[in-house]
């Protein structure tokens, strides 16, 4: 099972990094133990704490010649891991 899926890189979660808080999209299933172990073994950092949050996916219409098609996004585990003091992770280094 690959725990983390992709880094969540927007401006409120970019504000957070200076912080030292870095936030992930996460497998559904993942706990905390498996998400601070995975960030740890892939960017090479020590993780202090690992807060997890669901987000329920949004309802979404579109019109079309049938009518009227209503359907959900899916659902997505987020992770919010605060480094340990001075550490950080550059995402954009291979870019």
């Amino acid at each position: 099972m690959n725990v983390l899926k992709r880094p969540l890189v927007t401006e409120k979660y970019a504000a957070m990094n200076e912080v030292g808080k870095y936030t992930f999209e996460v497998d559904k299933k993942a706990n905390k133990v498996e998400i601070k172990k995975a960030v740890e073994k892939l960017y090479g950092v020590t993780v202090k704490s690992v807060a997890t949050m669901r987000s329920v996916g949004k309802v979404k219409s579109k019109y079309t010649k049938s009518g009227a098609v209503t359907g959900r996004t899916s659902l997505i585990k987020k992770a919010i891991v605060t480094l340990k003091e001075g550490e950080e992770i550059d995402f954009y280094s291979g870019i």
